[in-house]
């Protein structure tokens, strides 16, 4: 199989963000086993309430910092208890190429929606849509930027190797897009495999954030480091604690004046300690929101809930 190598992306961040807001958001028995992050209240129909109220005052923070926001229904059928995390399925790039990947969960790739680029479309300009769904039928995965962890101005895909990022699924990719991988195993501190790499790292213009303990051989984590330095990031390590509060997951935005943006949950944003907050913002402002209960039952987060979409504004 050939592919085409398209052009150079050319920010690593966006003003613009999709975002689908729930509509019977749960814990997902299907996610469960591989992701350490889960843990299910008993009430599953507050938590579908609370999130939509989590998820409202997320956008309300967002856009009150000048981010444009892109909200999407999700539909009651099929049930896709997980559809509050799009960045898994889709992403979105500056060639004007869209991404379809591969979902490990049956009930994720439900969350795969053509009406949703349909209406994308109708504001912004995409080229191709590029399918890796294909995939799924060899049992193999690449769930998105949460198994990559892209840094987008030096074409480095950055990636935890797991039951949910496969590595000819991620060569499929950086073929097709001229992407450099840079793959590595990453642990919990019981021992269990990482199950997406923007848990435990985030690549903003001039940093990253990482949880550097994560990574045991000793030979892939000096690779990862020697990358980081190598394309100017300050790199900014937390620990395991940290990790588990979703301080790797955030994402850097801009908003309408182009100012920089670092985005994460109230939980990291607590869980920093006043040294990496203060280096964090030396890059831009730190903008967070309360989002405990997509945390604890999604095990996902603020990262996750956004799909950046690098493509240009329709005139």
């Amino acid at each position: 199989m050939t592919y085409e190598t398209l052009t150079i992306e050319q920010m690593q961040s966006t003003n613009n963000l999709l975002m689908i807001r729930p509509v019977a958001f749960g814990f997902n028995a299907q996610t469960a086993q591989s992701n350490a992050f889960q843990k299910q209240d008993a009430d599953q129909q507050a938590v579908q309430q609370k999130a939509q109220r989590e998820f409202d005052g997320f956008v309300k923070v967002l856009r009150h910092n000048g981010v444009m926001v892109t909200v999407i229904d999700d539909t009651p059928d099929p049930h896709t208890p997980d559809s509050i995390f799009p960045n898994n399925w889709i992403s979105f790039h500056s060639t004007g190429d869209i991404f379809l990947y591969p979902m490990q969960a049956q009930n994720r790739r439900l969350e795969r929606r053509e009406d949703i680029i349909r209406q994308l479309e109708e504001n912004f300009e995409a080229n191709h849509v590029i399918d890796l769904s294909w995939f799924e039928e060899k049992n193999q995965f690449l769930e998105g930027t949460g198994s990559m962890v892209l840094d987008r101005e030096n074409k480095i895909a950055y990636a935890c190797l797991s039951p949910r990022t496969n590595a000819e699924v991620l060569k499929a990719f950086c073929d097709y897009t001229g992407y450099k991988a840079v793959t590595f195993d990453a642990f919990d501190q019981n021992g269990q495999a990482i199950y997406h790499t923007n848990v435990l790292m985030a690549i903003g213009s001039g940093f990253a954030v990482i949880c550097l303990e994560s990574i045991v051989n000793a030979q892939e984590k000096n690779a990862v480091i020697s990358s980081l330095k190598s394309t100017g990031k300050e790199v900014i390590d937390i620990t395991f604690d940290q990790m588990n509060h979703f301080a790797g997951n955030m994402l850097e935005v801009k908003n309408a004046d182009g100012d920089i943006l670092v985005v994460m949950s109230q939980a990291a944003f607590q869980s920093l300690t006043a040294e990496q907050k203060t280096a964090l913002g030396r890059y831009g402002k730190l903008v967070y929101a309360d989002i405990s209960t997509i945390e604890t039952n999604g095990g996902g987060s603020a990262r996750c809930m956004m799909a950046e979409v690098h493509l240009e504004v329709r005139d």
